[in-house]
């Protein structure tokens, strides 16, 4: 053990003159409640304060946050709590704020705390972001899959077949471990108390409570203190860098496909080819980012989030972490892509079947959910300021030209397909709504669901970032045109079978 603790000074004494030498200020002033965390914490979790002092929440009161000349800001109160603007941000501050909101909330070693850090905790010194955040599509992404009844029945086939039926009595807990080991995992899961147990620590005997839906960081998780969200899906804990959540790799973690390829996409496009080439070269820890100096190609946060300035200061683009504010159309397409939602809470959408769906399955909008065009136009309008920094007018009108012909045939294509399964509906070929039966468990419907969900939407993302073969033979439309072939040879095949 004391091995351990050695080792963990040595590694934070070398990471102290690592930022010496890149001018990152070393720890200041740590509050005497957060020392008496680590001096505890150093043993046993080592590798968590030595992630935290190479941050800068470890170097950096609130005051001196504050003082920063406002667009280098990394913060968005105008006045810290008098109790702790003089400290840097440190394991009390954080696991001791709002502790009478948190259901989580235990004494532990003197202290009351929590195990769950929340938006609403990040909100004391964040609130701007953390009410940004309350905007975006992403906030709602747990209630807006398990409020869903279609969505919920399409994780539910995915997850439990109908060859698992007859376990469903001895199902319950595994059920919810798969959902939050599945769908959750990114969507965000319920957090809810169970317990408290005790056991037997380095520390001697302790108690904890047991957390319901824990681990996880999904971007639409409910928190104890019922808050919605995870800061730490894209600042991962206990560094919660700036420069960390600007990387590619950042998202990909959930928009990896091929129901969400956009970090596939990204890796094998021109955009991700110069970033892997000057990687080492770029500083995605500036505050604002400028442009041909602390980047030299866009991530996913520049083009979607980040604040970007040009060489003369003029700003391009506002920071923003409502990520839909740049985003005309939703193209990940369930059924088809569509003009954005109007509401971050797309459960309350209802399309003319009454269902909970952007769209109609004959193509059509549900258009008093979804932004108008104007309101497109307007977005369209903030991405292609970002596109400006880097190309000319003719090269962004080209590339959105050929993007927004994508959308059209990549749901012209889907339809095609849907067309084909409402055939089969009509005729008995499958069980649809009408029946009363998911849509989603027969093979046709299997193979529908992969046309939009997997094709389409890979079709889309790689024209969007510019990702061409992804979206031809890697996944897309050649797997359109196979897929359209192979659904009308097995309804061919089921009507023979029929007749005999």
């Amino acid at each position: 053990m004391k091995a351990i603790i050695l080792f963990s000074l040595i590694f934070i004494l070398i990471t102290f003159a690592s930022a010496e030498e890149e001018n990152i200020p070393t720890p200041l002033k740590i509050s005497p409640n957060t020392e008496t965390c680590i001096s505890c914490h150093v043993e046993v979790t080592p590798g968590i304060v030595v992630n935290w002092r190479s941050g800068r929440h470890a170097s950096t009161t609130l005051s001196d946050a504050v003082d920063n000349y406002r667009v280098r800001r990394r913060i968005s109160i105008e006045s810290p709590p008098a109790d702790i603007k003089d400290f840097t941000v440190g394991c009390a501050e954080c696991h001791t704020m709002n502790p009478d909101s948190h259901k989580d909330t235990f004494e532990h070693n003197g202290f009351t705390v929590h195990v769950v850090v929340s938006p609403s905790d990040c909100a004391v010194c964040h609130p701007v972001e953390d009410k940004e955040y309350s905007d975006n599509i992403m906030r709602f992404a747990y209630g807006n899959l398990m409020n869903n009844p279609v969505y919920k029945s399409l994780m539910d086939s995915i997850n439990f077949p109908d060859n698992m039926a007859a376990g469903k009595p001895e199902m319950d807990l595994s059920k919810e471990l798969t959902e939050a080991d599945s769908c959750l995992f990114c969507h965000g899961t319920k957090m809810e108390i169970g317990e408290i147990k005790t056991r037997e620590t380095s520390m001697g005997e302790m108690s904890f409570p047991v957390l319901k839906g824990w681990p996880n960081q999904g971007v639409g998780r409910i928190n104890p203190d019922g808050s919605i969200g995870s800061c730490t899906s894209c600042h991962p804990r206990h560094q919660f860098s700036i420069d960390m959540a600007r990387t590619p790799e950042a998202c990909l973690e959930c928009h990896t496909g091929p129901d969400v390829p956009a970090g596939r996409v990204y890796e094998v496009s021109k955009h991700g080819n110069i970033y892997n080439s000057d990687i080492y070269f770029m500083q995605l820890d500036e505050v604002p980012l400028l442009v041909g100096e602390d980047f030299y190609t866009p991530t996913c946060a520049i083009c979607h989030m980040s604040q970007i300035v040009s060489m003369d200061g003029n700003i391009i683009a506002e920071r923003t972490h409502k990520v839909n504010d740049r985003l005309p159309w939703r193209i990940f397409g369930p059924v088809y892509a569509h003009p954005h939602p109007i509401s971050p809470d797309i459960s309350i959408i209802r399309n003319s079947m009454n269902l909970p769906l952007p769209v109609n399955l004959d193509g059509s909008f549900a258009s008093q959910y979804l932004i108008d065009k104007d309101e497109q136009s307007k977005r369209r309008e903030t991405m292609e300021s970002v596109c400006r920094a880097c190309h000319a007018e003719t090269w962004i009108d080209g590339h959105f030209e050929r993007f927004e012909n994508t959308i059209k045939t990549s749901n012209e294509m889907t339809l095609a397909a849907t067309d084909i399964l409402v055939e089969c509906w009509k005729n008995d070929l499958a069980k649809g709504l009408d029946k009363n039966d998911s849509i989603f468990n027969e093979p046709i419907e299997k193979m529908w669901i992969e046309q939009w969900l997997f094709y389409a939407n890979s079709t889309r993302f790689a024209s969007a970032m510019a990702g061409a073969d992804y979206g031809v033979f890697a996944n897309g439309r050649w797997y359109m045109s196979k897929n359209l072939e192979d659904m009308k040879a097995w309804v061919e095949l089921r009507i023979k079978t029929n007749n005999k």
